[in-house]
């Protein structure tokens, strides 16, 4: 470890924005250790044995297969990953769990419901549970006995969790709450037995409780019928005057909005793993696909305009490993600093999460675009072929389009990722003012022209470095001239927060590749940099038409050409060939016959 290194302050969650970072304190895919890729391999194994062979019965959600799937995971550990060992889990770090929900994350509904059973299904009574119910419920919930489920959507609170209508009363016995209401699209809800359910105590109190199956006044609903996800058990669970025991409250009464959103921090992160990890699938098989189908007496791999997909989405894929695991490293960190620190288990890993809030919420929403556009490009590749249920791009094609609305939608996601910033800054946690100034100055100063930085990598962290002053300047006037109403604007907010995923990107792929070249040589990483530059290429495009969006929508006059001029100044990269470099990306692939980057 270098002493640079060694004596920097960890990044807090949306620093990365003002501070630079270096490549040798960046986590990257390359660094798994020798268990990481073992529990990766387990995962690659598990899906070949015990889903793919079982797809077709899986989607005609065949009676307790799901259910002995999750069994057999749970024989193997894989239920256990990321679970403390004194309740009978392995006790792996969080990027270990991330590689998990990755490598699973190829498996269509099954995927659904491991990802769902092993994170809101359990984490609520991890940590938020007495020692009581850790005991009585977790040892049986991570060897996979028993299946959990998370009620908290209702028909008419979606985004709008804390509007829910299900209400808690107290018995007059004081030994049961009564609950009453209906929760909507539960995952797991057909076959689970342990129920997070959210209600409301005397109508007000928002709060959490741990609902058995068989408890008397609980019934669900029959299996949604659903446009993907089709082997993933999803109904409706009904509460009429359900006695719930009053020692299976989960956390305070009133503070259940600490538990629902805590848990959907960890939740985007691991979605974005799981869409990678179906992305990276449907990319091989699009592959495969392209390599073996002839036209015009060739393969169809071939045409330059196959070549430009697959490469693309060989880019987007790459780029989504880098900001992930650049991420989870980050949580990782900050749950072993909080550790140290003498915070128990739950309030650490907790606290990771909450730390990286922006970010989790930034790779939520790269992660499902990323496979949205994944198997759409598989699709158009597969031709008619694609439209039919035989080949499996359709089944992913189907399964993916949910990734964009579950766990916060992307619209929501995106709000957040510019409103947790803003309150971080205005609270003190983010010091945004300084440098926002700092970039306004620069504005109206001469631009410097003096000699070019020859060193590696000069015009690439340049680039990066301009794209987060976009960012101050185009954030930092909306705040001014928006004011107290800037929360109405949500388009401008949506522009700004695409600014910062970008750009959030583009130094991730940077920093990896950056790794990649000290540690191999140039000469190895060519096909890698190719990759990031293409990326950073088109980011600045990107940069530069949400920036100007946003500008647009409330600036004018002369205060708008100048902000524009910054814009144009902050976002200009250097000439660059795509085609050429999508060439080799592609022909890479077609050689290997899978993604191989």
């Amino acid at each position: 470890m270098s002493t640079e290194t060694a004596t920097r302050a960890a990044l807090k969650g949306g620093e990365w924005l003002i501070k630079e970072s270096i490549p040798s304190e960046t986590f990257t895919r390359e660094d798994f250790g020798e268990e990481q890729l073992m529990i990766r391999d387990m995962c690659n194994q598990f899906l070949e044995a015990e889903v793919y062979p079982n797809l077709d019965r899986i989607d005609d959600l065949e009676p307790g297969l799901m259910k002995s799937l999750l069994t057999k995971a749970g024989e193997q550990g894989l239920l256990a990953t990321s679970f403390p060992e004194e309740y009978g889990g392995l006790g792996k770090d969080f990027v270990t769990s991330t590689i998990v929900n990755e490598y699973l994350g190829a498996g269509h509904s099954f995927s659904v419901a491991i990802a769902a059973h092993t994170g809101i299904g359990t984490l609520p009574i991890l940590y938020f549970g007495t020692p009581a119910q850790k005991e009585k419920y977790i040892p049986k919930l991570i060897t996979g006995e028993w299946a959990g489920a998370y009620g908290l959507t209702e028909p008419n609170s979606g985004s709008d969790a804390l509007g829910a209508k299900t209400t808690a009363k107290l018995s007059d016995d004081g030994k049961y709450y009564l609950l009453n209401g209906q929760k909507c699209w539960i995952t797991n809800g057909g076959f689970a037995q342990v129920y997070t359910v959210f209600a409301k105590i005397d109508g007000d109190k928002f709060s959490a409780f741990i609902v058995d199956r068989g408890t008397e006044g609980f019934t669900q609903g029959p299996e949604e019928h659903k446009m993907g996800i089709k082997g993933s058990s999803t109904v409706q669970l009904y509460f009429q005057d359900a006695k719930v025991p009053v020692e299976n409250l989960l956390g305070e009464i009133g503070k259940g909005h600490k538990i629902a959103f805590n848990i959907l921090n960890i939740g985007r992160l691991k979605l974005c793993a799981a869409a990678l990890g179906g992305a990276r699938r449907a990319l091989t098989n699009t592959v495969e696909y392209a390599i073996t189908r002839e036209q015009f007496k060739q393969p169809i791999s071939n045409f330059g305009a196959i070549k430009h997909k697959l490469a693309e989405m060989a880019i987007k894929v790459f780029v989504c490993e880098s900001a992930l695991y650049r991420t989870s490293k980050w949580v990782d960190e900050k749950e072993a600093e909080l550790l140290a620190e003498g915070k128990p288990f739950n309030e650490a890993l907790l606290g990771g999460a909450e730390e990286y809030a922006i970010e989790c919420a930034m790779l939520k929403v790269y992660g499902s675009e990323v496979l949205d556009f994944v198997v759409d490009e598989g699709v158009q590749v597969h031709g008619g072929n694609g439209f039919s249920a035989e080949y499996n791009i359709s089944r992913a094609y189907r399964d993916s389009r949910i990734n964009r609305i579950y766990e916060g939608t992307n619209e929501i996601n995106r709000l957040l990722t510019l409103d947790m910033t803003l309150k971080r800054a205005m609270g003190g946690r983010l010091d945004l003012m300084g440098p926002a100034m700092g970039v306004q100055k620069e504005l109206m100063s001469i631009p410097d022209f003096g000699a070019e930085d020859e060193t590696p990598f000069a015009k690439e962290k340049k680039l990066v470095a301009n794209l987060k002053k976009a960012i101050l300047m185009a954030s930092g006037a909306a705040v001014q001239k928006l004011m107290m109403k800037i929360d109405t604007e949500q388009e401008v907010l949506m522009n700004i927060a695409d600014m910062a995923i970008e750009t959030f990107n583009a130094e991730s792929v940077l920093l990896r590749v950056m790794k990649m070249v000290e540690q191999k040589g140039e000469a190895a990483c060519q096909l890698n940099l190719d990759i990031m530059r293409t990326y950073l290429y088109d980011a600045a495009d990107k940069v530069n038409k949400s920036g100007k969006d946003a500008i647009n929508a409330f600036a004018d006059g002369d205060e708008q050409r100048m902000i524009l001029m910054g814009l144009k100044r902050f976002t200009k990269a250097e000439p660059f060939n795509i085609k050429d470099a999508r060439r080799r990306i592609a022909n890479k692939m077609i050689e290997e016959k899978k993604y191989c980057f």
